[in-house]
């Protein structure tokens, strides 16, 4: 038998799952609460060791598009950040994105998929339609990608290899924001180049957002995303709740559960649960934002994670920090 530990099962419990008073499962991981002035200021787990932020590093793309020289705002600005429901409204800005710069949803490399939203699924199939290119969460962000690269001349077909310029732009702006090298590049569920950082340079980069001079990259991504939650989300998606609720933070959930989130003072926060579980987010985000001096009933909306039994709540996942 190896001696070796690994480390998730070293790393804390961050949210329990209670049945009927029982206790029958945990989700361990790591997490990091910055103060406003960028120190440690609570820190469980590993929040050192690199993590692919997913999702969560969709500002820093959005910011290297700005930064190839591509002229948008609000709405758009917030949908090239997204990981958009698939409402009505997201697919259709997303394909006036494409055609206004020349392109069409041909163009685009993301898998063919269903809206992320549940009811927003269960509609779409009831009207008769299929999985689709534009209908895929990251659709705005490839939308963006492939503008920024059309204005330069930069090749579409290879818009996502890692060593196209604009993905190498992605990169540098990664590096900056988090103030630390990226430990290993893979691939994301939508085909783009993912950077992997370090939970702590995942709050950093946030926390850079927020504080960015007016006018800066990666300011005016931060100011499009507070302005337009419901296109960074949609309707019923907690980082939308977050940033209607708290005026001026940024909030951007990743795929196996990761979160990065920044107060407009420099408060921040970035944590994974280790085994990928969604349903642990809301309340280990509650719990957290309690910890940076939030108090606000969007929490108690957050930190709702009911467990059910023959249709009725019989238990909950909670935070256990």
């Amino acid at each position: 038998m190896s001696s070796t530990i690994s480390a998730s099962a070293i790393r804390p419990v961050l949210a329990e799952v209670v049945r009927s008073g029982f206790v029958e499962g945990h989700h361990r991981g790591s997490l990091v609460v910055l103060a406003a002035d960028g120190s440690v200021e609570f820190a469980l787990g590993d929040p050192a060791a690199p993590v692919f932020p997913r999702s969560s590093n969709k500002p820093m793309q959005a910011a290297a598009v700005l930064r190839a020289g591509l002229d948008i705002a609000g709405e758009r600005l917030a949908l090239a950040a997204a990981s958009h429901s698939g409402e009505s409204f997201h697919l259709e800005l997303a394909r006036e994105m494409l055609t206004e710069n020349g392109l069409t949803p041909g163009d685009l490399q993301t898998p063919p998929d269903l809206p992320l939203d549940p009811a927003e699924a269960e509609a779409y199939l009831a009207a008769g339609l299929v999985r689709d290119r534009v209908t895929m969460n990251c659709s705005g962000k490839h939308a963006a990608m492939l503008a920024a690269c059309a204005l330069n001349g930069w090749p579409l077909d290879s818009y996502l290899d890692p060593s196209h310029p604009l993905q190498r732009l992605v990169h540098d702006v990664v590096e900056e924001a988090a103030d630390e090298q990226v430990a290993a590049v893979g691939t994301d569920g939508c085909g783009a180049p993912l950077m992997a950082i370090s939970l702590t340079g995942l709050a950093r980069a946030y926390r850079s957002f927020v504080l960015a001079p007016e006018g800066s990259a990666e300011r005016r991504v931060a100011d499009a995303m507070t302005a337009h939650p419901e296109y960074v989300a949609g309707t019923r998606r907690p980082d939308t709740w977050l940033m209607r609720a708290v005026p001026g933070t940024l909030s951007k959930m990743g795929a196996e559960a990761v979160q990065a989130v920044a107060l407009p003072d420099g408060r921040a926060l970035a944590f994974k649960v280790d085994d990928g579980a969604t349903r642990a987010l809301g309340p280990v985000l509650a719990r957290c934002l309690e910890r940076l001096g939030v108090d606000d009933p969007v929490l108690a909306r957050l930190a709702d994670a009911p467990l059910l039994g023959g249709g009725r709540t019989v238990g909950e996942i909670r935070a256990a920090f």
